[in-house]
């Protein structure tokens, strides 16, 4: 796991659009793994900038998201499939044909995430994997529990999970209850992840995802020390709690 910590925001976004632009100065048709979330918005804003001056291509790009909200359609403000049109896919030249984002309205779920974890699959897996990370270590919706999914399934959200994310709804109790969301080991058929945190808040499971050598399901991130190439960034308030002598 290669620890990289910045001074602010604004830098750990462009460090963290660098790696994607790697990836496709190497690939010009590479799959990406998108997450939402506060996290990762000013790389997207990055990389609409990079795009913006001919750095970079997305017209042969593929890519595939974390999750979804089961209940909301890809008109709902809040729903991932919005954010994404939003934060980068109405920006770039990329062919919404080739973006993938579970389908929250599906008449049946459970077949959903059949068809997503396949969808992934035929792609043939994901040259990197964006990953946010909860103040509970939730990676996607993969929440702390004593079993988790392996693959992308339909998953109840934590308490503490609706009330991080209640502050992008107009009450705690218009966030949806249940998530689509790639398991651990669909995120693991990343050939690399890259996880990126800001913020105080973040700083403790942070602190215990850099310093804790073990890995629980009880800490869904600490999973992520299996995987061979994991570069993680954080800004300096996100890095407080890390033991600056282990890395």
């Amino acid at each position: 796991m290669n620890v990289i910590i910045v001074k602010d925001y604004d830098e750990l976004s462009e460090k963290a659009a660098n790696e994607i632009v790697k990836v496709l100065s190497c690939k010009k048709d590479a799959v990406l793994g998108l997450a939402t979330g506060s996290s990762p918005i000013g790389m997207y804003e990055k990389l609409v900038e990079k795009y913006e001056n001919g750095e970079i291509d997305f017209s042969e790009i593929k890519t595939v998201n974390l999750d979804e909200y089961v209940g909301l359609d890809s008109e709902h403000e809040q729903s991932y499939r919005y954010f994404m049109n939003f934060n980068l896919f109405d920006k770039v030249n990329i062919d919404k044909k080739n973006t993938n984002v579970p389908n929250g309205m599906a008449a049946d779920v459970k077949e959903e995430v059949k068809e997503y974890e396949g969808k992934i699959d035929s792609l043939g897996g994901i040259d990197i994997q964006v990953l946010g990370i909860g103040g509970n270590g939730h990676v996607g919706f993969n929440e702390p529990e004593d079993e988790l999914n392996l693959f992308t399934s339909v998953v109840k959200l934590k308490d503490e999970t609706i009330k991080d994310n209640s502050r992008f709804f107009d009450s705690i109790d218009d966030v949806p209850k249940y998530a689509l969301s790639m398991g651990i080991a669909s995120i693991f058929k990343a050939k690399k992840i890259l996880l990126i945190a800001s913020g105080e808040k973040k700083a403790k499971v942070i602190g215990d995802l850099v310093n804790n050598k073990v890995v629980t399901t009880k800490n869904p991130a600490s999973l992520l020390g299996l995987h061979d190439d994991v570069i993680v960034i954080v800004d300096e308030e996100a890095a407080k709690c890390i033991n600056k002598d282990l890395l």
